[in-house]
């Protein structure tokens, strides 16, 4: 078994004293969220991805989702009061949270921005989620997240057709 590196997503966790699994796919080629799911054997719908946006305001806003849903823009935009709100490009994505596209994770952003996790969480007894590097993912409850990030849920996903 090979040890798996520290982030400071799981140091963050550590210091809170919040019980986590860690997960290491670094050596697949996993690159998308249902890549990620597959490769660590969990349901798609239990791992979730970390999309950051901007609204028409400006104000930065976090939302989490399963890797296998798409976010609904109107939702997400209702869900934290703004007009409209857009992806993050990639490039800004580094300057502005300190993780870089696929290793983003809702924990340990350089600032804490609004973050709201998709409802379906609740339903999960653990959400699955990167450990702020391309390779890691973490699981932790919904309620344990909490004492970590100040977040709300809300019905965020496109509906499946």
């Amino acid at each position: 078994m090979k040890k798996i590196e520290k982030t400071n997503v799981m140091r963050l966790l550590d210091s809170k004293k919040i019980a986590y699994e860690k997960y290491d796919y670094t050596d697949t080629n996993a690159v998308s969220g249902e890549e990620v799911a597959r490769t660590l054997n969990q349901d798609p719908q239990q791992v979730f991805k970390t999309l950051v946006t901007v609204g028409k305001t400006g104000q930065h806003y976090v939302f989490v989702i399963p890797v296998c849903q798409e976010l609904d823009l109107k939702k997400a935009a209702g869900a934290v009061g703004e007009k409209s709100i857009a992806m993050v490009k990639s490039k800004e994505l580094l300057p502005l949270t300190g993780y870089v596209h696929g290793g983003c994770s809702p924990v340990g952003m350089k600032k804490l921005f609004p973050t709201v996790v998709d409802e379906s969480s609740q339903k999960q007894d653990v959400i699955i989620f990167s450990g702020g590097k391309i390779g890691y993912q973490v699981a932790v409850t919904l309620q344990d997240l909490k004492k970590v990030i100040p977040l709300q849920t809300a019905d965020l996903c496109e509906k499946m057709s």
